[in-house]
Formats: structure tokens, C-alpha cells, sequence
């Protein structure tokens, strides 16, 4: 009897087994082969690093607001209509412009040396040279029991730890919070100015720059600025020495009035399906410490050279694929609200969208936010993904890149091609965001990844919708 129980049980997992199996996969053989096809021709494709090269060599850094952000929207319409994309508009939208001046800052005590500064976005000029003692705080969790008043005439300094290189960028939230409200803390102490460790991983005298927060509708009205690693360091052994600390700073950063930035966007009809749009992108402008080939740079040259190759492809897939070049992210992911703002009557019918920003190394992992059926595509895109070094995380990650925010809040689905990071935040928002940190064939390797995936999320029958 035991027998013939175990013989009729493995009669029935066979059946099973043989019923899994025989599933039909949700990506045919002929958009398999096209998508393959697609990663090969990437890999042995330079387009993608003449695309970076071109706009960080002929246009250069691109502050969000900025005569040079023009210029870089003039540049990414003039490339698309070159690439052959069917419609390309410069949408535009208004914004406030932060400048960030000139800026000298030196420890004066216990004896003179130059430090490596910036200034923060949205921080403000000193009336005057500020000289004055320093006040210590180990981490912003001890500026934010300052009392009131309690820093009347000294320079407050933040110190913290340099973030720990890591594939996935963990840690940066945490440390960004000395950058992010810092300010707010210092001024309510009575502070003359505000320093702070930058917010990096690397040890070169390289400052990192990056935007604060408002308080509810206010910014800053003192001088805040970030200094390399090594000269917080510096700073830090000091006080551990018990030496008196000042420092002498000046600084010129402030608001200059509304200005105009805008989003290039950039469509690939679909040929069945038109007016459902799988949107991919990446931010054009840049802060102004280096080229911004690595933030984001990169994240341009991957989408939109991955979009030009399915362009080139004899027959457009079902659904329109469209790049977005967004503007003023750095400086409030401005360019990413205006587009959901201006296009919110039409967000039912964006299916799908991610974003590359996270610097140039090469896709470890896809991850994403679709519905059940989706997913199982999802899965089988991964698949064709993996001999790229590419595995399949999560299915249940919001997101899709900090522009795609917004539309992530409206309820469009979203996948993630994620990056490995360990990099980036040596070079984010320093001076060192230059071309050469960029490896032409890591980067093949994302615009590989990002065309085969976009092209079979754009040519499949299933609604990509979520369910949630």
C-alpha cells in the first residue's frame, strides 16, 4: 500500500511538473532573439560613451538653472533629432537660481592653513570675512540639541564619518542629514556660519557639494559649506588635541531670482500601441564642481543610446518609448515634478518608467514594481539578463530612480537596473565627476541591459500595471 501511495504520488508530481514547464513564456521566440540581438549590438557599440563625451566635453558642467543647462537642452533636442527619434520637445518650466559664487575658507587657529570648501546649494553669502571660534559637534544628532542662542557669533562644524563604499550606496540617507537640515539647527543656535563634513566616501581633498532643505518655505541665511574629508580629519584630531579652533571663511553663494530649465523629451512611436509610453531617462543637468559624467552624465548617454538601437530596429515595438533628459535635479528634482505636473491628464497611460543615476559601473541587479503577471515577464527578462552579470532581485521595490518619484506616487509601475555604487560617492558632487572615471565598457554594459529590458517591456501584450 505504501508503495503504490508513493507510486501515485510520483505519478502526480511528474503530471505537475510536466503542467509547470510546459507554461508558455511570455516572451516569444522572435522578441528573445531581437533582444538578444539588441545586448549584442551594445556591447560592440560606442555610441553611448561618444553620447557622455559630447556633452561633458562640448557643453561641460550644467547647473540646474543655468545658462549652460540651455545650452545642454539645445544639445540633448539637436542629439535626438540626429538619433532619429520621432518627436523631440524641450518642455520648460520656471525655478529659482542658487549660485554658488566664490568661497574661501582657512583655519586660522591654532595656525594657518587653507581648506578645500564648497558652498551648499541654497546656502547664504556672508555679509562680511567671518572670523570666529568653532564649535565642535561629533554628528548632527548632537547640533540638534544646540540650545537657542547658544552659538551666538561662532562657526558651528559638523563632523560624522566618511561614508563606507558600498555596491548599493547604503548609509547615504543618514549622513546626508548633516548637509540636509544641519543649517537649520546652526542658525537657531545663533551661528555665524556652518561647516560640515562632506558627504562622501573617498579621501581626497575633494569637497562635495549637494543641495539642502528648505524649513518649510525658508533657506538658509547663513553661510554653510562642506569641506573635504581629509580637512575634517584635520579638524577632528585638533579637537581631540584639545587645540583651539577658528577658522576665517567668506562666501558668495545666493539666490538670484526664477530663471527657466526644462525637460527634453524625446519619443519612439510605438507602432501598435502609441499611446502607451514606457518612459526611460536619466537628469541633464550637473553640478558645477565638475563635468557631471558619472551624476548624470552617464544616465543620459545609457537611455538614450539604448533607445536610438531599438530605433534602429526593422520593426518599433508596440508601445512608445520615451527619454527624458530631466532637468534641475540636483538642486530639488525640479524638472521630475514639472513633467509629472504638465503631464498628469496622460499618467494612465505611462506604463512604465526607471531612470539611470547611480553613476557608470556596470547593472548587478533588476528589481521592480509591476503587477503579478508583469513580474513573471519581469522574471524572464532577467533571464535573458543574467550572462551580463545581472540578477533578479525584488518585485516589490518602489521607485525607479529619483526622477521617477513623482510618477511612482501617481501608481506608474516601475523597474530598477541596479548599478553597483561602490564608486560613486567618491566622485558624486566633487570636482573629480570627470570623463575618465567613466569605463566604455562597463557602460556598454548598462546601455546592453537597459535596451534589451526597455524593448521587451515596450513590445509585450501584458498590462504592466500594478495591481496594489
Amino acid at each position: 500500500m505504501l508503495q503504490l501511495k508513493a507510486a501515485t504520488f510520483g505519478v502526480l508530481m511528474g503530471v505537475l511538473s510536466a503542467s509547470l514547464s510546459a507554461a508558455p513564456s511570455p516572451i516569444t521566440d522572435t522578441q528573445k532573439d531581437t533582444a538578444e540581438q539588441l545586448i549584442e549590438t551594445a556591447l560592440n557599440s560606442k555610441l553611448g560613451y561618444d553620447i557622455v563625451t559630447s556633452l561633458t566635453t562640448e557643453v561641460g558642467p550644467r547647473l540646474g538653472g543655468s545658462e549652460a543647462e540651455k545650452r545642454a537642452r539645445d544639445w540633448g533636442a539637436d542629439l535626438g533629432k540626429e538619433l532619429g527619434f520621432d518627436k523631440v520637445t524641450i518642455e520648460e518650466f520656471s525655478m529659482p537660481f542658487w549660485d554658488r559664487g566664490h568661497l574661501h575658507i582657512a583655519l586660522t587657529s591654532p595656525y594657518q592653513q587653507e581648506l578645500y570648501g564648497t558652498a551648499l546649494g541654497g546656502a547664504a553669502p556672508s555679509k562680511s570675512e567671518v572670523n570666529a571660534d568653532v564649535v565642535y559637534f561629533r554628528d548632527i544628532h548632537a547640533l540638534t540639541e544646540v540650545k537657542d542662542g547658544e552659538l551666538q557669533g561662532k562657526i558651528a562644524f559638523v563632523d560624522g564619518d566618511a561614508m563606507v563604499k558600498s555596491q548599493t550606496g547604503a548609509g547615504y540617507g543618514q549622513a546626508n542629514q548633516r548637509r540636509r537640515i544641519g543649517w537649520q539647527h546652526a542658525q537657531r543656535g545663533g551661528a555665524s556660519a556652518l561647516v560640515v563634513r562632506s558627504v562622501g566616501s573617498d579621501s581626497h581633498r575633494f569637497p562635495h557639494t549637494g543641495m539642502m532643505s528648505k524649513n518649510d518655505d525658508k533657506w538658509a541665511e547663513i553661510p554653510v559649506i562642506a569641506i573635504s574629508n581629509p580637512d575634517a580629519d584635520h579638524l577632528r584630531r585638533l579637537y581631540r588635541a584639545d587645540k583651539p579652533l577658528a577658522l576665517s571663511l567668506h562666501s558668495e553663494s545666493k539666490w538670484k531670482g526664477e530663471v527657466n530649465s526644462g525637460n527634453v523629451v524625446m519619443d519612439i512611436v510605438g507602432s501598435e500601441k502609441p499611446e502607451e509610453i514606457v518612459l526611460i531617462g536619466g537628469h541633464l543637468d550637473s553640478w558645477d564642481l565638475g563635468t557631471g559624467a558619472v551624476d548624470d552624465g552617464a544616465g543620459i548617454a545609457i537611455t538614450t543610446a539604448a533607445a536610438a538601437l531599438i530605433a534602429k530596429l526593422p520593426t518599433r515595438p508596440k508601445r512608445t518609448i520615451r527619454v527624458v533628459m530631466f532637468g534641475a535635479e540636483e538642486v530639488g528634482l525640479l524638472g521630475a515634478f514639472a513633467y509629472a505636473k504638465q503631464h498628469e491628464a496622460n499618467l494612465a497611460n505611462h506604463v512604465l518608467a526607471t531612470e539611470s543615476d547611480f553613476g557608470a559601473q556596470t547593472i548587478w541587479q533588476l528589481v521592480s514594481n509591476v503587477n503579478p503577471e508583469a513580474t513573471i515577464l519581469v522574471d524572464e527578462i532577467a533571464k535573458i539578463l543574467s550572462p551580463l552579470g545581472i540578477i533578479r532581485g525584488a518585485a516589490d521595490v518602489v521607485g525607479g530612480g529619483p526622477d521617477i518619484i513623482p510618477l511612482a506616487a501617481k501608481g506608474v509601475p516601475t523597474i530598477r537596473l541596479n548599478q553597483n555604487g561602490r564608486d560613486y560617492f567618491d566622485l558624486h558632487h566633487t570636482p573629480d565627476d570627470t570623463l575618465d572615471k567613466i569605463n566604455p565598457d562597463e557602460l556598454a554594459q548598462n546601455i546592453a541591459a537597459y535596451a534589451a529590458s526597455i524593448y521587451l517591456l515596450a513590445d509585450t501584450e501584458i498590462d504592466l500595471k500594478s495591481t496594489k
